[in-house]
């Protein structure tokens, strides 16, 4: 079922610590965009920040990358189909559940023009597939939780079918339907549905992709009796038509930032970026899910009420930034770690007892 035979585990576990601490960062790109530049869009503040991050939203596609790379992963080392389904469910939704009563309840209170939902909308949120039926999002960083549970779906189907070692060939077939709707839209002025576009998270595809090529190019340095020059040409040709894929439909300066972000994705995982290792940037990565999750809103109105009481914008940022990091920490100790733990607990002790002989009365 995997894509190559299965290679020891390089040292420090193909540094992964390196691959969080990039997620730390992605995560931090996306806070300060949205508080320095986002905000100032959306609220007018009566000052500007002294400083901006504009291009902080880009760490979002670095977050697609490194989600390729490890779902893949993960698949690949999995045992049996619950193993992948316990994992992420355990992984995204206590913490994500905590931020979405979190969110909405600080919105109900205090407010935010234009990002109130009611009670029902934010219940429907908690699937996370709740774009599908056009309702609004609790707090506006949830669509990309969508797109990654479309990736996992994705994924898991191939890795229930007995499919992923062609993955290459899903990979193709999955671009290949984004440049037809590309060639449609810009030859012939047609827009195809929008429902199969979504449905197959065309807009990200290119993204997930690159992590997955990065993952087997990892697999195949750390362990070269694995390398076949096949696998090498499909791993090419899939990082080569996702660029393609990425210049038509986001702009050629896109295809450089991918390649650069792929690039950096695999010295991370290959432990060749040691600034990564400071015990700051691990703590970063290790919160950077809540962080995540619960910025954007719940900062947004604390930088309002500051303001309105008189605080400049650029110590209301970094008020949001400490306090924001700070609930990240404290979801993580008392919430994400601890459910998780506990999830994985019990499912690995109803394995154990599903194991276990039955004795005769």
């Amino acid at each position: 079922m995997s894509s190559t035979p299965s290679a020891p585990a390089p040292s420090a576990a193909m540094r992964l610590d390196q691959v969080d601490a990039l997620r730390g960062l992605a995560a931090l790109a996306v806070v300060l965009f949205h508080y320095t530049t986002q905000h100032q869009k959306l609220f007018a503040p009566a000052s500007s920040a002294s400083f901006a991050v504009p291009w902080g939203h880009l760490g979002v596609n670095l977050f697609f990358i490194i989600s390729g790379f490890v779902i893949f992963m993960t698949l690949d080392r999995c045992r049996q189909p619950m193993d992948f389904v316990v994992s992420r469910f355990s992984r995204l939704f206590p913490s994500y559940w905590l931020a979405i009563a979190l969110t909405f309840t600080v919105v109900s209170i205090f407010g935010l023009p234009g990002k109130e939902v009611s009670a029902w909308q934010a219940a429907a949120n908690l699937l996370m597939l709740h774009g599908f039926a056009h309702i609004p999002h609790v707090d506006g960083v949830y669509w990309t939780l969508e797109v990654e549970m479309l990736f996992y779906i994705a994924m898991f189907t191939l890795y229930r079918v007995g499919c992923l070692s062609a993955v290459h060939r899903a990979i193709a077939a999955l671009l290949s339907i984004k440049l037809i709707y590309l060639a449609c839209a810009q030859f012939l002025g047609v827009d195809l549905p929008w429902i199969l576009h979504r449905t197959l998270f065309l807009s990200t595809a290119p993204w997930f992709a690159l992590g997955i090529c990065v993952r087997q190019l990892t697999q195949l340095s750390a362990d070269p009796q694995a390398s076949t020059s096949a696998l090498r040409r499909r791993i090419i040709g899939s990082v080569l038509l996702a660029l393609v894929t990425i210049g038509w439909g986001e702009g050629w300066s896109m295809t450089l930032l991918a390649a650069a972000l792929a690039t950096v994705v695999y010295a991370a995982a290959m432990g060749r970026l040691p600034p990564l290792r400071l015990k700051l940037l691990g703590w970063l990565g290790a919160i950077s899910y809540p962080l995540y999750l619960l910025h954007e809103n719940i900062g947004w109105v604390l930088m309002n009420q500051l303001q309105a009481r008189g605080l400049s914008t650029d110590l209301s940022i970094a008020v949001a930034l400490v306090f924001s990091l700070t609930l990240a920490h404290l979801v993580t100790q008392i919430v994400e770690r601890p459910a998780m733990a506990a999830i994985r607990r019990i499912w690995a002790q109803r394995q154990g007892l599903q194991r276990k002989p039955l004795h005769s009365a």
